[in-house]
């Protein structure tokens, strides 16, 4: 199954607009960063690990931070479909790259 960016932002905001403070979402999207940089401070040897999964562990945590973003922005009406494609478009431009991330879409059909 396939999740759209749309979907997610709606469920999230089912869940979360009763009792979504944006602020304490910013404080658990703040934790979950720091436990993206504790594996990857592990995984590249600067931290001690015991025989952890360390890909499963980046892989929940980076769900974490991305569940906590698309929260915030749920709560506050950003269509981040519409927000990523136009900040890509910027970024190609900015960095001269070959294709943005529309181009890129409809070259796969």
């Amino acid at each position: 199954m396939n999740v759209s960016i749309r979907d997610y932002e709606d469920y999230l905001y089912d869940h979360y607009k009763k009792h979504g403070i944006d602020s304490s979402l910013f404080m658990k999207l703040v934790e979950e960063v720091g436990e993206v940089a504790e594996v990857l401070n592990k995984r590249d040897g600067r931290k001690a690990s015991n025989n952890e999964d360390l890909k499963a562990q980046l892989a929940n945590e980076l769900v974490d931070v991305i569940h906590y973003a698309f929260a915030i922005a749920s709560l506050n009406q950003i269509d981040l479909n519409d927000v990523i494609l136009e900040k890509d478009k910027q970024a190609s431009v900015k960095y001269n790259h070959e294709m943005n991330l529309e181009q890129f879409l409809h070259s796969r059909g």
